[in-house]
Formats: structure tokens, sequence, C-alpha cells
């Protein structure tokens, strides 16, 4: 017991309860260490209900026995099943407060969830970041997008303005009288052929031939295919309106639907004919199966008519045949069924004689199954009390003190195997020393049964021949009465000594339980409160 209660005080201690070094078992605690060491324990398990409770005992006596008993009621809240009242705190008994600490130190909780290492309200960083960087992407594309469609905008402006200019110039100097004569036919010509050049130029897109650094990146950017390029190659010149071109490609658009249109219901009329057709054909082939089973049958009758026809001619000898073959088989028939009983005795016999073995084995395997059922049942209980045991060592080995070493308490444990072992052997031997020596009282009685039997009826011969006989008769008898007495005496005194024994441990349980200092507290407290009560009926007569 002394280790135990080294582990439930260190436990206590664990669970903050201010035990001086000098106290080492459980039978020195005093009334106030226990109820502080059980309030302590009560605030750790449940702090709802040790909270409300107060770790010293109050200085008047009624107080203590409410405290007492509000103790009680939390531990048996909590889940112990012993009996506890407020005895068991101000008359504290060694075995009683053990089993108290013992579920009181089970019921501690072993973990404690730690705290995180991050608060609360920390800020996600990696999201703000994020959202910076797309913000700063998207300004970035929307501010290129504007810098492109501007720098495209002011660049058609200048193309225009310059190709306004360079067609002004030309017309300018078209425009200047010439010398010869027919300067009016040739500055018309000439201003046809300035206007058919400009008109070869705007629409082949000569004028945009330059190079430069849009018209780069446009390329670079939006690379046309060779399709496009026809495309737009075969578009109409820059001389036709936008309301024609729409009105066109809306033109060729609703034709191009309505082809499309005409071309859907052709195939969902020609899939149409197609699935009539798929019928039509799976019922031609299975009237087809039908009338070619019905031929072979109608084929078969032909030939079997067309033999019976060729046996007409000579019937009276096929006739004789046919008896002759009908015989001839039955005969044939006979003889196998002989056969048969032959064959099927033996058969019977050893289908019985494996039916019964079945059943054998099937006994057989239902035995074995119960007996793997037991098994089963055997293990599963050795496991749950492997488990217990388990859970066991491991509240053992939680509760031990971590700066203990393992070697002394292995060392401990060996000592108490030792001590076991020895105190086994020593019981062994008393055992069978007890055993011989019942052997040979059980050996002496029988033997003095015999003696006094044989010496009894000898005397008894010769006590009637002669006197001094007799008495010595007498005198033998009365021995033997005596003898029986004195070994009655004997084994009266033996269960007797017992009994004092028993006593005597029963007396040291009880001083075990401090019965009698528990019985003084009693008065004291009882003198104590008749004294509160004589006083608190002084202070209601004088009020």
């Amino acid at each position: 017991m002394e280790e135990v209660d080294r582990i439930l005080i260190h436990s206590l201690r664990q669970a903050g309860t201010d035990i001086d070094e000098d106290v080492q078992s459980v039978k020195q605690f005093t009334s106030e260490l226990i109820v502080e060491a059980v309030v302590k324990c009560l605030r750790v398990i449940d702090p709802a209900l040790g909270n409300g409770l107060s770790h010293s005992l109050p200085p008047g006596m009624s107080a203590r026995f409410r405290l007492g008993m509000s103790l009680a009621q939390s531990c048996q809240d909590v889940g112990f099943k012993g009996e506890i009242g407020y005895q068991t705190f101000l008359y504290s008994n060694e075995p009683e407060i053990r089993s108290l600490f013992m579920f009181l130190v089970e019921k501690l909780p072993r973990e404690r969830a730690d705290a995180s290492d991050q608060p609360a309200g920390t800020f996600d960083y990696c999201f703000f970041l994020h959202l910076c960087i797309w913000h700063v992407l998207d300004n970035y594309i929307k501010y290129q997008m504007g810098i492109h469609s501007v720098y495209f905008i002011n660049y058609r402006s200048r193309k225009k303005a310059r190709l306004q200019k360079r067609i002004e110039e030309q017309l300018r100097a078209a425009a200047q009288p010439r010398p010869d004569t027919h300067g009016a036919t040739r500055s018309t010509s000439d201003l046809a052929e300035l206007l058919q050049s400009f008109g070869g130029a705007s629409t082949g897109g000569d004028v945009l031939t330059k190079g430069t650094r849009f018209t780069h990146t446009e390329k670079f950017t939006f690379t046309q295919v060779p399709q496009m390029a026809a495309a737009a190659s075969a578009l109409p010149s820059s001389h036709q309106s936008e309301e024609d071109l729409k009105a066109q490609q809306e033109a060729e658009l609703s034709a191009l639907q309505q082809q499309l249109q005409q071309l859907s219901v052709q195939m969902e009329e020609v899939g149409g004919d197609i699935k009539q057709l798929t019928v039509s054909i799976q019922q031609v082939s299975d009237e087809l199966q039908q009338k070619e089973v019905s031929n072979g049958e109608k084929e078969n009758s032909i030939k079997v008519k067309r033999q019976t026809i060729d046996l007409l001619p000579d019937a009276e000898n096929n006739l004789l045949k046919l008896q002759s073959l009908i015989e001839a088989s039955s005969k044939r028939v006979v003889h196998l069924a002989s056969q048969w009983e032959k064959h099927r005795v033996p058969l019977i016999d050893e289908h019985r004689r494996l039916k019964e073995l079945c059943s054998n084995r099937e006994s057989e395997s239902s035995r074995k199954l119960s007996e793997i059922k037991d098994l089963h049942d055997k293990i599963r209980q050795s496991a749950e009390e492997a488990k217990k045991k388990e859970s066991l060592y491991k509240q053992l080995y939680e509760t031990l003190s971590k700066d203990v070493s393992r070697s002394t308490y292995t060392m401990r444990i060996l000592e108490i195997v030792g001590n076991i072992k020895k105190q086994k052997e020593e019981i062994t031997k008393i055992l069978s020393d007890t055993k011989d020596l019942q052997k040979e009282i059980n050996g002496l009685t029988g033997k003095l049964d015999r003696t006094f039997a044989v010496t009894d009826e000898l005397v008894f011969k010769d006590a009637k021949k002669d006197e001094s006989v007799r008495k010595s008769y007498k005198y033998l008898a009365a021995l033997h009465e005596n003898c029986t007495q004195l070994i009655q005496t004997i084994e009266d005194t033996g269960t007797i000594m017992r009994e004092i024994r028993d006593l005597e441990e029963q007396i040291e349980t009880e001083n075990g339980k401090k019965t009698v200092s528990n019985l003084e507290k009693i008065l004291e407290d009882y003198k104590a409160i008749r004294q509160e009560n004589s006083a608190l009926a002084a202070k209601i007569r004088e009020g």
C-alpha cells in the first residue's frame, strides 16, 4: 500500500493540493487535508461542480457537517459508487479515503487541449497578397488595352489625314493648266487615272503597305490563316456601302438556313425510311427462320413416309423382321434390367454408407463448430481482459512520476515478486506439514482405536475369571475415556486459538479504521454542537 499511497499523493500534488513532504501515506491525512484534496480534484474534474465548494473546513460544526454532505453529494454526482457521507471527511477511515482518492485520481483528465499558437484574429496575408496581385494585373491589362485602343484611333486619324493631303496635292497638280492643246482631255484622263490608281490602292490595300509598329504588332498578335486572307480578298470594294454588305450577308444567311432546313428534313425522312426497312428486314428474317424449321419437320416426315412406302411391297417379311427386332429389344431390356439390379444393390448400400458417414461428419463438424465458438468466446474474454489490464497499466504508468526512474520501480516489483514467492513456498511447506501431521494423527487415532479394541476384548475375556483383571478393565475404560476427552479438549483449544487470532485481526482492522479516535472526535463535536446550540438559544432569548 505504500507504493499506492505515494502514487496517490503525487497525483494529488499535481492536482494542486498542498501536501507536506513529511506525509508519505494516506493514514497521515488530516480532515483538513482530505477536504482540500477532494475539492481540488473536483475542481479539476468538473469546474462547475467544484468551484462552489470551499477547500478549507469552517470553524463551526454545523457548517462542517453541511460541507461534508456537499462533498459527499458531489462525489456521488461525479460517479463514486461506494458508501460516502459527512463522516468520510470528518471522521476519516483509511480504506475508505484510499478508495475515494483512487476513484478521483482515475477521473482526473489525462491530457489538456493546448491553445493554438495562432490567434483568432490573424490576418490572411497570403489572400491579401493574391488580391493585390490580381488588382495590379487587371489594371495593367486595362491600361495596355486603353493604350492600344488610343494608339489605333490616333493611327487611323493620322493615316486619314496623310491620305487626304496626298489626294489634295495630286488634284492640285493635275488641275494646273498644260501648254499643249489637249490639256483638258489630258487633265481629265490624268484625273481619271489618278482616281483609278487611288481606287485600286484603296481596294488592294497598297496604302497600308508601309510597315509601322502597330501593324507589326497586329500581324504578330492576330495571325490570319490563308482562308481568312482569301475571304478578305473576296470582300467587295470600299465604294460599296455597309448597308449593301449587310443586306447581301443576310440574304446569303437566309439562303443557307433554308438549305440547311431542307437538308435536315431530307435527313429525317431518310432516317424514317431506314428504320422502316430495318423493321421489315427483321420480320422477313424471322419468317424465313420459321419456314426453314417447318420445312425441316416436313422433310423428316416425308423421309419416314417414303421408307414406309418402300416397305409395303414385302409387308409380311418386313413384319416378321419387326417382330423379331421387338422381341430382341425386349430381351435386351430385360437383360439390362437384371444387370441394373445387380449394380443397383451395391450402389444403394454405398449410398447409405456415405449418407451415414456424411451425417457423422455433420455431427462432428457441428461439435467442432461449437468448440470453435467456445474458443472464440474465450478469446474475446481474454482480449477484453487484456484491454482492461492494458488500460490499467496505462493509467498506472501515467500516474507515476516522470522523475522516478524505471529501474527503481522494476527493482521494487522484483522484490515484491520475490517476497511473494518466498511466502508462497512457506505456505506450501506449512500446508504439506499440516497434511503430514493430519495423516500421522489419523494413523495414530486408527492405531489407538484398534489397540483399544484388541485390549478391551482380551481384558474383557479375562475379567470374567479374575477380579483384579476386572478392575484393570475398568481403569482401561476410564483411561480411554479420559484420553478421548483430552483430545477433544485439545481440538477445542485449537479452535479457540484460531478464533482468538481472527478476533485479533479484526481488532487490528478496527484500530486501522481509527474507531476510538473517531468516537472521541464525535464526542468533542457533539459537545461543540451543544455549546453552539446553547449559545444560539441564549441569543434567541435575549433577542
